[in-house]
């Protein structure tokens, strides 16, 4: 115990003493979720409009207006035909065109029904997507707002209507920012206890100083543990700051106790660094471990569900989640601060976590002890 003692003052004085591991380890990942976060935004606004309207009528008009004025979009282009309109996409000037034929009010009024044609440009197919399904759902309700003044001025007979009434369950102003803040610290403090754990061990290689330690009396379970617990602890403490940024600048507050958070952030951490110091066992030199540890931080990070919801990614894929510690951080993440969800609910995620931990960091002390003899 005296000699890991020794190991863990030599570890926190060597981090100490190196201002730019502290500017890394806690400026960087601050500055980053309070950039992050506004611009991690699955709402997309601000797309370019293009109409064609052939029609010219009071209809025509105050759909136009009902599309403009919702805030998704923005009128860009006005144009008299559609192959005028289809040049202000191919020049970028809109995102998408909207053609109301002629006779638009007239038919509707008529025979109750009419036709709009819509062109989307899908070079980017998430903007196309989201831009389509938001023009579509505002002409439906423009629809709809048509046939409500009719039925009231006695255009139709009266007849049963059944009204759907809906609740957004745990994000019910569906804030992207309460969805995204609890997912871009885990990735933060993921990459930090990666990263550093990574070259933990490699930096002794290169100073020399591993063959003194081999020599020593310090077993290699203390060696390991020496190299782990510092980080662990700094990587809580980063989680901490982390916790409070999204409290006094997001005002996000756990539906779940803290208390949650930190026990399955503790057993992740475990696994993280375990992770880090079984990849420096391998590498020679700083630059490889770097190297290696974003490679892997990186697949872990784009598989988590993070950007990509896990249920729309390939069958593949979702297989390789079922081992990425990373996604199931996330959840759990997501689960205690919208849901509220306690240990017992989260159960499952921290059998998993602790699985990955003892084959992590064993794997490093076999190997550790099998490359230094």
């Amino acid at each position: 115990m005296r000699m890991l003692k020794i190991l863990l003052w030599k570890e926190l004085l060597q981090i100490y003493r190196d201002p730019a591991i502290i500017r890394i380890l806690f400026i960087m990942p601050m500055i980053q979720l309070l950039i992050l976060p506004l611009a991690a935004d699955y709402e997309i606004k601000n797309i370019n409009l293009g109409v064609v309207d052939h029609d010219h009528s009071e209809y025509s008009r105050q759909l136009v207006n009902k599309i403009v004025s919702s805030g998704y979009f923005r009128l860009k282009d006005y144009s008299a035909t559609f192959p005028q309109g289809l040049k202000a996409i191919e020049s970028g000037r809109t995102d998408l065109i909207l053609e109301i034929p002629t006779h638009f009010e007239r038919d509707i009024v008529k025979d109750n029904r009419s036709s709009l044609f819509v062109a989307v440009d899908a070079v980017n197919g998430v903007k196309a997507g989201l831009g389509g399904a938001y023009l579509q759902g505002i002409i439906q309700n423009y629809n709809q707002e048509v046939r409500t003044q009719w039925i009231q001025a006695q255009r139709f007979d009266e007849q049963p209507t059944i009204e759907i009434a809906s609740a957004d369950w745990y994000n019910p102003h569906m804030n992207y920012r309460v969805f995204m803040v609890p997912g871009i610290l885990v990735m933060l403090v993921t990459m930090i206890g990666s990263s550093f754990a990574a070259n933990n061990i490699v930096r002794e290689k290169e100073m020399g100083t591993i063959e003194q330690i081999n020599v020593s009396p310090i077993k290699k379970m203390q060696f390991i543990l020496g190299k782990l617990i510092p980080f662990w602890l700094l990587a809580l403490l980063v989680l901490t700051i982390g916790l409070l940024i999204a409290r006094l600048v997001y005002g996000i507050v756990p539906l779940g106790h803290y208390s949650t958070i930190y026990v399955f952030a503790t057993i992740y951490l475990l696994a993280i660094l375990g992770l880090g110091l079984l990849l420096s066992t391998y590498a020679q030199t700083q630059q490889q471990s770097m190297l290696v540890s974003f490679f892997v931080t990186m697949i872990f990070n784009l598989l988590s569900g993070l950007y990509t919801p896990i249920e729309s990614m390939p069958a593949w894929a979702q297989l390789i989640t079922r081992f990425n510690p990373v996604s199931y951080f996330i959840e759990v993440m997501r689960m205690v601060m919208l849901k509220g969800s306690g240990l017992a609910d989260i159960r499952y995620q921290i059998l998993a976590l602790i699985g990955f931990a003892v084959f992590f960091n064993g794997w490093a002390i076999l190997n550790y002890r099998k490359r230094s003899g």
